[in-house]
């Protein structure tokens, strides 16, 4: 176990202090800010959507180590994926960090590691945050995402 949370801090911290994907794509057509008043994490999320594929994906904001490492690798895990798949993913993804699922490290691949956010009930909504904003822009939904 002290090597998962060894790997959990590591792939955290990289993915916090380089981020990928932190733009807005040139060609995006949907985007949705979230927001978690908890303590004080903000995002928008862009995404150019080719018919029902996530054709390219970025986004921009502020938030803590958690929140930022979780939107960098979201964003690597849903390019390319279609709207259902980016869902199936985001359902799997949130039931690891609640510690309410049997998502495997194969299903999830490199999300897996955030499955020591289960063990810290107040930092689900730091690394679920960029998830829901990603559903509310895949959805078109305007208004901003809480996590409260």
């Amino acid at each position: 176990m002290p090597e998962l949370r060894d790997l959990y801090q590591e792939v955290i911290l990289e993915h916090s202090k380089a981020p990928r994907n932190y733009k807005e794509p040139a060609h995006a057509n949907h985007r949705a800010e979230g927001y978690n008043p908890l303590c004080g994490d903000r995002f928008t999320v862009f995404l150019e959507m080719d018919g029902d594929v996530v054709k390219d994906i970025g986004f921009q904001g502020a938030g803590c180590a958690i929140s930022k490492a979780s939107a960098s690798m979201m964003t690597q895990t849903v390019k390319g994926k279609t709207k259902a798949e980016a869902h199936r993913i985001f359902e799997q993804f949130h039931e690891l960090v609640t510690g309410h699922g049997h998502a495997s490290e194969a299903e999830l691949g490199k999300l897996a590691v955030f499955s020591g956010v289960s063990e810290f009930p107040v930092r689900v909504k730091c690394a679920t945050l960029a998830w829901h904003t990603l559903e509310a822009a895949l959805e078109g939904k305007q208004e901003k995402v809480s996590t409260e």
